[in-house]
């Protein structure tokens, strides 16, 4: 057996009835179990739809970017607005009406009609709860803050009795004022609130209407205005001040002279704010005082003789006549019993009868005879009971009893003992501060010790915008979870980096976006300016080594400020040795190797720098000739040029050409370039060794010429001895020669062997020699040393 509703709608005509059914209207008559269940079924798929597509649309526009939610909630609330300005305005007709549309003086109570039509923006500070329509309200007079009705009249009784008793004595005798908990204004104990009003005080209990203010009763208000000018207010019940007065007046100047003006009634002649010296009512004294209240009252006793010519004023500083003397009326003897009329001179005598006047006690009367002054203290011997009844003793009567026993009793606050001096069971408030911190966090409770949580801070708090100028008041610890308002003005944060300003934005809580302005700062070694976004606050991800045994901590990251980039701007540059010219960037900007040999002239004039592309200076010049000198050598010189490759004309060689002599016997050694510059005569005398000509004349003596080229002249002129035929004379010259030749033998030898040493030193020294009429010459810087004096500078 199948269940009814897969029984439903076999057959053939499935649907053609299904069709019928959809094109009647629905009847409830026709439905039945099943069509309530699928109806149901449908209501519930399409709410659970719905649900989830309001959740996808919240998650997609919370994964927006906060300026276009920014931009969406101001069209919101720019239309909420809108249609609030809109109410507000019809709700305040009675009163434009009277201004000829003029609304400034509905600004303030046009802010608290606007907060009772928002959720949650009225805040009872004495529970920090939302103040609801339908709940019982008081709205303090001065401030005009709402209070839940329990809430204030807890309050108040709590105030009276934290601050009824400061001592024993006046405990529970006096009325003790008790304050709004916001703005502090003080109610005597009979303005404690006892039933819920509305806003004008007319109604008890106003209904909830949804088409009036929250807990306003409908009707006109008619409050006095203040200052006082005789008019009521025009609106309806409503929360806040009343508005100014819009009526129109006929008003006067302060003098009267000029004729009457029309005015609104609160804008008449306002006081004189000036200030000007003036004299007090009775005109001892003067003070500088405000020009609209001259009248005022010194603290001078007037002393003005009065009626009777024989006393004087006693009041205070008063103006016009003085009072009648006290003393000219009936009087009456100290204890009231006798009445006399006499002059004031006469002092009225004691009529001698008992006082009888009642003490201070409140129980027992003077027994002294009537009498002057105040009576004397109450010295009855009485049986009295001490304060906390304990104890009983005979005292006089004037005299309080208090025992010494201390009351155990906890005092209301259920922390400390009474301990009070014999305590008649009516402990008083704990006197110690209760000093603990309130919730919000920032205060600490003032009240004296108590039973209980503390009451909720009663300050208020203003939230307000980066720049400060939109506002919120929230309770005393709310500003930590409220967020800021929203505000429209611009942001008026300093720029953090190097720009003069920030770029325009509104005002927002927390940071500022990242500056987005191109950074524009001049950069080093250049004349260009950086153009990418600024770089003073960039997020640089910072993250900490861990040790070995500690777990990677996760990276954070920290705004540093960046240096600018290299300057990328092409500069159109040379190379070092200006083969080419190529765009180079900027801080790259200097000269540049093209790879390309030099081609400089190098110093020797006579080649080019074969070096790659580079920069001449002091340190870094063109490579050095390595080569030898190839220029022409002069006629005549076999050497090439000592100096490697070099400008201009070579130097002259200053080597040293080895030949014999004319007469084939030295060697001597000439300078080339005196050698190959000397003319032919010069020539001749530089290859004489200067020595007498070896050859031998044909004659069989010796040449007696220098060292000479060519063939000897035959021009002898040696003188010959002719030797006589006996040879006598020739034996004498004989024999002489042969004693010369004994006396000089050894010396000669001597210097022969010293001779041969000073040859074998030239030799080995590589030096010229030559002997020149017995001494060896050698040449030495240019001078020729006799041998005896070359061998003393080799030997040292």
């Amino acid at each position: 057996m199948e269940p009814a509703w897969r029984q439903q709608g076999k057959g053939r005509g499935r649907s053609q009835e299904s069709q019928g059914e959809r094109s009647r209207p629905p009847q409830k008559e026709r439905e039945g179990p099943g069509a309530s269940v699928r109806s149901k079924f449908d209501e519930i798929r399409k709410s659970n739809q719905a649900a989830a597509q309001r959740l996808v649309e919240s998650r997609v526009s919370s994964s927006s970017s906060d300026e276009e939610d920014d931009e969406d909630e101001e069209v919101k609330v720019d239309h909420k607005d809108g249609k609030r300005g809109k109410i507000l305005a019809s709700t305040f007709t009675t009163y434009t009406d009277q201004t000829g549309g003029d609304a400034t003086g509905l600004v303030r109570t046009g802010q608290y009609v606007s907060d009772l039509f928002q959720s949650g923006a009225l805040t009872c500070l004495i529970c920090i709860g939302s103040v609801k329509r339908t709940q019982a309200v008081w709205s303090c007079s001065s401030c005009f803050s709402l209070f839940h009705l329990p809430c204030i009249q807890k309050w108040a009784r709590d105030s009276a009795f934290l601050v009824s008793s400061v001592t024993d004595e006046d405990f529970g005798q006096k009325q003790h004022p008790w304050p709004c908990p916001k703005c502090r204004a003080e109610y005597p104990p009979s303005a404690t609130p006892n039933r819920y009003m509305c806003y004008c005080g007319k109604q008890q209990d106003p209904p909830a209407d949804p088409w009036l203010a929250p807990h306003s009763c409908g009707s006109v208000c008619q409050k006095q205005l203040k200052p006082t000018c005789g008019h009521t207010c025009l609106l309806l019940c409503h929360p806040g001040p009343c508005p100014p007065c819009p009526k129109m007046v006929s008003v006067s100047c302060l003098c009267g002279r000029a004729k009457p003006l029309p005015r609104r009634c609160s804008n008449k002649c306002r006081p004189c704010p000036r200030v000007s010296i003036q004299r007090c009512v009775c005109g001892r004294e003067q003070a500088e005082r405000s020009c609209s209240s001259p009248q005022w009252n010194c603290q001078q006793v007037c002393g003005s003789l009065l009626s009777c010519g024989n006393h004087t004023c006693e009041v205070l500083c008063h103006d016009g006549v003085c009072p009648p003397c006290p003393r000219s009326v009936s009087r009456s003897c100290p204890c009231s019993k006798t009445k006399s009329s006499l002059p004031c001179t006469e002092e009225v005598l004691p009529c001698g009868d008992t006082c009888d006047r009642r003490l201070s006690c409140g129980k027992h009367t003077c027994s002294m005879r009537c009498h002057r002054g105040s009576c004397e203290t109450c010295r009855h011997e009485v049986e009295k009971e001490c304060r906390c009844g304990k104890y009983r003793k005979f005292m006089p009567c004037h005299k309080e009893y208090l025992c010494d026993s201390k009351c155990p009793k906890t005092r209301s606050c259920q922390r400390h003992q009474c301990r009070r001096k014999c305590c008649p069971g009516n402990c008083p408030p704990c006197d110690q501060s209760c000093g603990r911190t309130l919730g919000c966090r920032n205060h600490k409770c003032p009240s004296g010790c108590h039973q209980g949580s503390c009451y909720p801070c009663p300050e208020a708090v203003e939230v307000t915008c980066s720049c400060g100028t939109t506002v919120l008041s929230v309770p005393c610890g709310r500003e930590r979870s409220t967020r800021p308002p929203r505000c429209k003005e611009t942001c008026r944060h300093p720029p953090s980096c190097h720009h003069p300003s920030r770029e325009t934005h509104r005002c927002h809580p927390g940071p500022c976006p990242p500056c987005r302005l191109p950074c524009l700062l001049p950069l080093p070694r250049c004349s260009h300016t950086c153009p990418p976004p600024c770089h003073d606050q960039v997020l640089v991800k910072s993250q900490q080594v861990a040790g070995p045994w500690e777990q990677p901590s996760e990276p954070a990251f920290v705004q540093k400020a960046l240096p600018c980039p290299p300057c990328q701007v092409p500069i159109p540059t040379s190379c070092f040795g200006e083969h080419e010219v190529s765009a180079v960037p900027c801080h790259r900007r200097g000269r540049f190797s093209c790879q390309r040999p030099c081609g400089r002239p190098l110093t020797c004039g006579n080649h080019d720098c074969s070096r790659e592309c580079h920069l001449v200076t002091d340190g870094n010049k063109c490579k050095v000739c390595e080569e030898g000198c190839s220029k022409p050598r002069p006629p005549g010189c076999p050497h090439p040029c000592s100096r490697p490759c070099h400008p201009g004309n070579c130097p002259t060689c200053s080597q040293m050409i080895r030949q014999r002599c004319h007469c084939k016997i030295s060697l001597l050694y000439v300078e080339c370039t005196k050698l190959t510059s000397a003319d032919e005569q010069t020539k001749v005398e530089l290859s004489s060794c200067n020595n007498q000509c070896p050859k031998e004349l044909s004659c069989g003596h010796r040449c007696k010429q220098v060292c000479h080229p060519g063939v000897c002249e035959e021009k002898c002129q040696q003188k010959v001895k002719l030797r006589c035929p006996c040879k006598r004379i020739k034996k004498e010259e004989l024999e002489a020669f042969e004693k010369r030749q004994q006396r000089g033998g050894r010396r000669s030898k001597k210097r022969g062997r010293r001779e041969e040493e000073v040859d074998e030193e030239a030799r080995r020294a590589g030096r010229w020699w030559r002997r020149c009429a017995g001494f060896v010459l050698v040449p030495l810087g240019g001078a020729l040393l006799s041998a005896a004096a070359y061998y003393l500078l080799t030997a040292a």
